[in-house]
């Protein structure tokens, strides 16, 4: 069975070291692409080699990546990232210092764009996936009316149901990677 990936809590020092969208995507490129140097993700997310070492740099500070040594040759450097993913302590959304409730906004609004940009990005290259994907992905979305404990419970449940798919395919060839985004919001309906 397959190992569950790390996910981190986000504490307020941590989210903001991370709450940058360069950073976010440097993350985020290592998380899904594996070990790189700056070169390589500056080339691949159109930043230069500089403003991607240094933004590097201030993910290690925070734990986010770390060197790996067993790849490249002299003075390359190449970055790993140190878990898969990243879970937001509830409590910052109403910490009192606006610094952190800014930061956790960037953050949320990062991720946004991140959801957005994979959604586009699939939409324009769905033609380029076997026939056996037609019908196999969703872009839907519901309407509910629910309290803040269902909304809660909802969501346990869905985070499990997805968890509970990840060793399934494990070993299968024709298996790829998918992305499930979910979102669940309180929404005005009434003016």
């Amino acid at each position: 069975m397959p190992e569950e990936p790390t996910s981190r809590l986000l504490d307020a020092r941590s989210l903001r070291g991370l709450a940058h969208p360069l950073r976010m995507q440097l993350l985020i490129a290592l998380r899904r692409g594996g070990p790189a140097t700056a070169s390589q993700l500056a080339e691949k997310l159109g930043e230069s080699s500089g403003a991607t070492s240094y933004h590097l740099r201030q993910l290690a500070t925070h734990g986010f990546v770390a060197d790996d040594p067993g790849r490249g040759k002299g003075r390359e450097r190449w970055w790993k990232a140190v878990d898969q993913g990243v879970q937001l302590d509830e409590t910052l959304i109403k910490d009192p210092d606006p610094a952190v409730r800014g930061a956790v906004a960037l953050f949320r609004y990062e991720l946004a764009n991140v959801h957005t940009r994979e959604v586009a990005t699939w939409l324009g290259t769905a033609h380029d996936w076997a026939e056996e994907w037609d019908g196999a992905t969703d872009l839907s979305d519901f309407t509910l009316r629910l309290t803040p404990e269902l909304a809660r419970e909802l969501i346990g449940r869905m985070h499990e149901l997805v968890q509970s798919y990840r060793p399934l395919a494990e070993g299968t060839p024709d298996a790829e990677t998918v992305r499930v985004h979910t979102h669940v919001f309180p929404t005005r309906t009434k003016l």
